[in-house]
């Protein structure tokens, strides 16, 4: 008896433990997100007035109005996506285009390029920034949203390239030789048949390849100048820099930024989860 309600003291022990663990994590993780989205609807500007207890100081939504009348915040917002959309074009096109090619050629070369380009991939973009910045002032690219679309293109080829060509060794070359017994051309089997089969990780690039530009905050910093042409994390960071303390608007913002990908994952999630499973049958 005796050890029976020691072994059941003790699996109490460990899930109060385990709870205890769980509830502490969840609240050095939840707490600084509730607390941006308080600061959201919070009256006031500093965070120092702030108090601690979420929407412990009232409710107001002139954060937000602010943002869009007082600030350039709806151009930051338009130049963000519209920078995110070209770059994940523009990886999606080159990406796949030079994974097939080195998925279903054999040339001369192929294995030392494709050694370069896993060499590539292991020094972080910081290490070329003055030559980035070089080549931009020379060729025009600086203070212009096109120009860090070019930065993030060619940051995102090598391992992208590495990405979809291992997933399209795995498609069948069958497919590919009953397309050519048609009539097909290298594009049209690249178009019809190899994109539809590899379309869980197209769709993987797209998302990744959205994601970085619309989150990053160096490049921007160092490739754009005049506020109309500033990304939002650049546009924002302004709201608590040394010469301001404006963190509600900071945190209007912020929170904006989230609804993108909030909406956009409700309304795919569901594609995604069909396109994955459908990758599994494959020969």
């Amino acid at each position: 008896m005796k050890e029976i309600n020691h072994t059941n003291f003790a699996e109490w022990l460990n899930k109060s433990v385990m709870y205890v663990i769980f509830l502490a994590i969840s609240f050095l993780v939840l707490y600084p997100l509730v607390y941006v989205v308080a600061g959201a609807f919070s009256p006031g500007n500093s965070i120092a007035a702030m108090s601690i207890v979420p929407f412990g100081d009232g409710f107001t939504v002139a954060h937000f109005a602010d943002l869009f009348t007082k600030t350039d915040y709806g151009r930051w917002f338009a130049n963000t996506l519209a920078i995110s959309l070209a770059t994940s074009a523009a990886t999606v096109v080159v990406s796949s285009l030079s994974a097939y090619v080195f998925s279903r050629f054999s040339f001369r070369l192929k294995k030392p390029f494709l050694m370069s380009l896993l060499i590539l991939q292991i020094f972080p973009s910081f290490v070329g920034m003055i030559a980035i910045y070089v080549i931009l002032l020379r060729c025009g690219g600086l203070d212009t949203l096109w120009g860090l679309v070019l930065v993030y293109t060619a940051g995102n080829i090598p391992y992208n390239t590495w990405l979809v060509k291992n997933y399209m060794d795995t498609v069948s070359r069958n497919l590919d030789e009953a397309a050519r017994i048609d009539g097909a051309g290298h594009l049209r089997v690249f178009w019809q048949i190899i994109l539809p089969v590899a379309r869980p990780i197209i769709t993987f690039l797209a998302i990744t390849s959205f994601t970085a530009p619309w989150m990053d905050f160096i490049f921007p910093k160092m490739v754009l100048r005049s506020s109309e042409k500033m990304t939002l994390a650049v546009g924002l960071f302004g709201f608590v820099s040394d010469k301001k303390n404006e963190f509600t608007i900071f945190a209007a913002g912020a929170l904006l930024i989230a609804v993108p990908f909030v909406l956009f994952f409700l309304i795919t999630q569901k594609t995604l989860v069909t396109s994955f499973g459908g990758a599994a049958v494959k020969e």
